[in-house]
């Protein structure tokens, strides 16, 4: 923690937290509030050989968070305090630390907004600027500096922002980003389209990063890289809505940006995505399709940790909830570049119906196809791409596959108090260019999920499932029993064991307590190890056994 952040913390907290208790004797209180939360996620780490833990001299891991922010009419300010000393499994060294993470003040006035500060901003899809906070996979890649937003013209946005990238603990200043975006709603302008119902915007977005030079040489010889020190990038979409009907167009490029992840060469970037729906009474469905190639965006060209990217790729595959359809979550290949298409539709049968029964049922089908793009070796420099424009990609032609899921749901209340959901799931994923090792897996995933409700206050829960594959370590099953007392406790007792190859137990046990805006779980058990995921972004979080606990509290 730097001194000018252990100067700046009582200060902030002086200023925001007394903030209502400061106004409330002349009537102003009704117009400003303190909204904040305290989270702690602590684990008591045990050796294990036979699941392959690391051995950790600390005895207690743990990541703590406290934020507190004040809300007025005319100027909002926040800041957050996180204590990562002792880090959780899965983040990297650089996480730890301990300081103010991120501070901000925010200005409004009319129509305009001033922010100073930390901040999170996304324009469009995400496609050259989205950042954002994920605890649970250590990404808070917010941007410090300023930021303009201002609606004074009917129908339109304006956003104006520059600043430097946080990176764990550090603001690099060797780095530095602005970006614009703009977005006009059309209907605002034309009577003939608010007659007809639809809601028409377009948008345009520019991302520049200017990074200073490095010392990048080419293997094997005493060359340097003539590194561009601007990179600049373009976003344009149009969104279209109209009764049951939406659409989405959306285009991005990114200029020369040699770095790491796309082997130093100079060839630029771009995206294309397309995405239609429709929905009505008991019918909806949605269609996608995305092409990207070389959109990996860092603010930092040799970095290649997750944390370090200025923009996201959204991934096109379905997010799993259920434990072992999770197992092998799809992370975006944004360097290299994908083909991917995505679709879902749901459907309810009516009641008293021959499919829908007494109360009804309903069917959802998911399907996401991801493959790669099919690279043509350029020119080489010593054997190395170092240097060169990395050869050319086809447009249209597709190259090996990456990950296909095809899943079925089905909704069922059977009786009042007896509902039934049933998922069965075929799944390929790609190990070797998702993880970087083995090959194909080949996977038929079925779910049971049964809840009986007692009463008012007890309701029982347990799922079955099965996993059957003949690659990595064979099949897996997975059963849970979650006994729910409301309002107060949530009992759960669950068991993930491969019954292919290992013959291992990832029991855990846990008890979650909830008391106005507390919550706290005590658990015990064993994680597997795997790769924990958020839209296409994913970390790897080794297998640990011990105690866990985590605790918040929002007020």
């Amino acid at each position: 923690m730097n001194k000018a952040s252990r100067l700046l913390l009582p200060v902030v907290l002086m200023a925001s937290l007394p903030a209502a208790a400061q106004y409330a004797g002349d009537g102003i209180a009704n117009k400003v509030s303190v909204h904040g939360n305290v989270q702690a996620d602590v684990l008591f780490p045990e050796d294990d050989y036979d699941i392959g833990t690391e051995h950790y001299s600390d005895k207690i891991l743990g990541n703590f968070y406290a934020n507190a922010s004040v809300f007025s009419k005319y100027v909002d300010g926040g800041a957050r305090i996180e204590y990562l000393e002792h880090p959780l499994p899965g983040f990297e060294k650089a996480f730890k630390g301990w300081g103010l993470a991120n501070i901000f003040v925010k200005g409004k006035y009319r129509n305009c907004e001033l922010t100073l500060g930390d901040f999170y901003e996304q324009f469009g899809s995400g496609f050259i600027l989205r950042t954002y906070e994920e605890r649970s996979l250590g990404i808070d890649n917010s941007i410090r500096g300023a930021r303009v937003k201002v609606n004074a013209v009917k129908g339109l946005r304006l956003t104006a922002l520059g600043g430097v990238q946080r990176r764990f603990w550090d603001w690099d200043m060797r780095t530095k980003i602005a970006g614009a975006d703009a977005e006009a709603a059309l209907e605002q302008y034309s009577q003939a389209l608010r007659d007809r119902n639809i809601s028409w915007t377009v948008g345009a977005s520019y991302v520049f990063k200017h990074e200073k030079d490095e010392d990048i040489i080419v293997p094997g010889t005493n060359y340097k890289l003539n590194l561009p020190l601007n990179v600049h990038s373009f976003d344009l979409r149009t969104h279209f809505n109209r009764n049951a009907w939406d659409f989405l167009g959306e285009f991005a490029w990114k200029g020369s940006d040699p770095s790491a992840d796309n082997n130093y060469t100079y060839r630029t970037g771009t995206a294309i995505m397309l995405s239609g729906s429709y929905a009505r009474k008991g019918f909806s469905a949605l269609v996608q399709a995305k092409r990207s190639e070389n959109m990996a965006f860092r603010s930092k060209r040799t970095q290649t940790l997750t944390a370090a990217f200025l923009n996201n790729m959204p991934a096109f595959a379905y997010q799993h909830t259920y434990a072992l359809a999770a197992m092998y979550p799809y992370a975006t290949q944004a360097a290299p570049g994908e083909w991917a298409f995505q679709g879902a539709f749901a459907y309810n049968f009516k009641r008293k119906t021959a499919m829908g029964g007494k109360y009804g049922t309903k069917f959802n089908l998911n399907v996401s196809y991801i493959r790669g793009l099919v690279h043509k070796p350029g020119e080489t420099f010593n054997g190395s791409q170092y240097g060169t424009d990395g050869g050319s990609t086809p447009f249209f032609k597709m190259g090996g596959l990456y990950y296909q899921d095809i899943n079925i749901q089905m909704e069922k209340r059977i009786t009042s108090d007896f509902h039934l959901n049933a998922m069965y799931m075929y799944q390929r994923y790609n190990k070797g260019v998702i993880e970087g090792h083995d090959g194909m897996v080949n996977s038929h995933i079925g779910v049971i999920d049964a809840k009986y409700r007692f009463n008012r206050k007890l309701t029982l829960r347990g799922e079955v499932q099965y996993l059957g594959t003949k690659q990595d370590k064979g099949d897996w099953c997975f059963g849970l029993l979650e006994l729910s007392v409301l309002p107060y406790f949530m009992f759960s007792v669950s068991d993930m064991w491969n019954c292919g190859e290992t013959d291992l137990h990832y029991y855990m046990a846990s008890v979650t307590a909830n008391y106005k805006s507390n919550r706290l779980m005590v658990g015990y058990g064993r994680t597997r190890a795997g790769y924990n995921c958020s839209g296409g972004v994913c970390r790897y979080v080794p297998a640990s056994r011990g105690f866990q606990l985590s605790y918040s509290y929002n007020f």
